[in-house]
C-alpha cells in the first residue's frame, strides 16, 4: 500500500514516529514536501504542499494513493481535501479548518469567549487582560498576555512586523489549570488516550515547560471537552486538544488536529504500550480501530523542557542519554548543539533539550527526573 505523507520541516513525530511505523507495517511512503533536501530514507517529491491543488496534481502524476496523511498543523486542510478528492479515508476538511483557524473555532463553538480579529495595530475596548495570538499560529509563537489597549497596540505592531499580512486574534484570558486531551478515532469509534497537565512560563508568554501525564480526566470535564470536539466535527485520526478548567467548567484553548508534539507522542506510545503511530497510519488507510486498544493504565510520566533564559551561544550542554533509575525510564535528547547561537524567542524554540520519564509511580517519576536535571549543566555565553 502507498501512503502520501505531506510535510514541511522535519519533526520528531514524523522522523521517529510515523516513518518508522510505516516501515514496520510495510507501507510504501512518498513524502510530499516543500523542503525535499530535508528528508532521506524514503521517496521524496518536491511539492507546494500548502496548495491542495498542487498536492492533488503531484499525486495524480505519480502512483495511485491508498492513503494521504499529514501530522502538520499547517497542512491538515490540504491533506483532507486531497484525500476527499481521491475518495480516501480522511478528516472532514471543514473540521480541519475550524481547528486551524482560531477565530473560526470560537465562532463555531459559540462558547461565550470574547474574541476579535485584527490585521493592524489597534487599541481595542476589550475585557483585559487579553491574549493576543496569530489566528493560525502554533507552538506559542507570538502568543502574549496584554494588560490594556496601549500594550495591545504595541504588541500587535511588533507581531505584524514579524508576520506581515497576518491576522491576529484577541480574546479574553481564560483562567484555570491548563490540560490536554489526546484522542484517536476512525469516525466510528473514539479512544481517549489520556492527557497532560501543562505548566507554562510566567506571563506575558505561554511557553510549555512541563507536561505531567493524566491517565483520566474527571468524567464531567471529559464530557465537556468531547462535546466541544463533536461540535467542531473532530473524530477522525489523532487529535491534541488544549483546554483550561476553572470552577468545573472546561473551555478550549485550541485544537491541534494531529498528534501532540515535542516528543510527548513518543512518550505516550511507550507509556501506553500500544503501536500508536501504526494505529494512526492504518486509520488513514481505511483500517477500523479495535474496540479496545489494550493500553496500559498503570503508567506515570512527565516531559520536561530545560529552556534558555537568555540570548547567546550554547557552550556546554549534556549529551543524549537513556537511563533506568528506580523503576523510571529516562530519555534525554538535546535540542541544541554546543556552538549554536540563538536569540531569546520566548517560545518553545528556547528549548535546550527534552527529558521524557516513564514509570508507575508519579512521585518517583518526579523525583528521579528532578535529580537527573539537577546534575546537568547548560551554559550560554553572550
Amino acid at each position: 500500500m502507498r501512503l502520501y505523507l505531506l510535510a514541511l520541516n522535519p519533526t520528531d513525530s514524523v522522523t521517529e514516529g510515523f516513518l518508522p511505523a510505516a516501515e514496520r507495517l510495510g507501507i510504501e511512503v512518498t513524502v510530499l514536501t516543500d523542503q525535499p533536501n530535508s528528508y532521506s530514507g524514503t521517496e521524496v517529491l518536491a511539492c507546494d504542499v500548502r496548495d491542495f491543488r498542487a498536492v492533488v496534481s503531484r499525486i495524480s502524476g505519480h502512483h495511485r494513493p491508498d492513503g494521504i496523511f499529514t501530522n502538520s498543523d499547517h497542512l491538515q486542510v490540504q491533506a483532507a481535501l486531497a484525500a476527499s478528492y481521491f475518495g480516501l479515508p480522511g478528516k472532514d476538511w471543514r473540521a480541519a479548518l475550524r481547528c486551524k483557524d482560531k477565530a473560526e473555532m470560537r465562532r463555531w463553538l459559540g462558547d461565550g469567549v470574547w474574541s476579535a480579529e485584527i490585521s493592524a495595530p489597534v487599541a481595542l475596548d476589550a475585557p483585559y487582560p487579553c491574549v493576543l495570538k496569530p489566528r493560525e499560529g502554533v507552538a506559542s509563537e507570538d502568543v502574549v498576555l496584554v494588560d490594556g489597549p496601549e500594550e495591545l497596540a504595541a504588541r500587535s505592531e511588533e507581531i505584524l512586523v514579524r508576520r506581515p499580512g497576518s491576522v491576529l486574534v484577541v480574546e479574553e484570558y481564560l483562567p484555570g489549570e491548563l490540560y490536554t486531551l489526546e484522542t484517536l478515532g476512525d469516525g466510528r469509534v473514539r479512544h481517549v488516550l489520556g492527557g497532560f497537565h501543562t505548566e507554562v512560563s510566567d506571563p506575558p508568554g505561554f511557553v510549555e515547560e512541563r507536561m505531567t501525564f493524566v491517565p483520566a480526566h474527571p468524567e464531567p470535564v471529559l464530557k465537556q471537552v468531547l462535546a466541544q470536539l463533536d461540535a467542531l466535527g473532530v473524530g477522525f485520526g489523532i487529535c491534541h486538544t488544549e483546554f483550561v478548567v476553572h470552577e468545573g467548567r472546561a473551555r478550549l484553548i485550541e485544537v491541534n488536529y494531529r498528534a501532540i508534539g515535542d516528543q510527548c507522542d513518543l512518550l505516550l506510545a511507550r507509556l501506553l504500550g500500544v503501536p500508536l503511530f501504526e494505529h494512526v497510519l492504518q486509520v488513514h488507510l481505511g483500517t477500523a480501530l479495535p474496540a479496545g486498544l489494550g493500553a496500559r493504565r498503570d503508567g506515570a510520566a512527565l516531559v520536561e523542557y530545560p529552556c534558555a533564559d537568555r540570548a547567546g551561544t550554547l557552550v556546554a550542554a549534556p549529551e543524549a542519554a537513556d537511563l533506568d533509575v528506580d523503576g523510571v525510564h529516562l530519555t534525554y535528547r538535546p535540542l541544541r548543539q554546543p556552538g549554536s547561537t540563538h536569540p531569546l524567542y520566548r517560545t518553545n524554540r528556547d528549548y535546550l533539550g527534552v527529558l521524557r520519564a516513564t514509570g508507575t509511580d508519579q512521585a518517583t517519576v518526579d523525583r528521579v527526573s528532578a535529580e537527573f536535571l539537577a546534575r546537568q549543566r547548560w551554559e550560554i555565553q553572550p
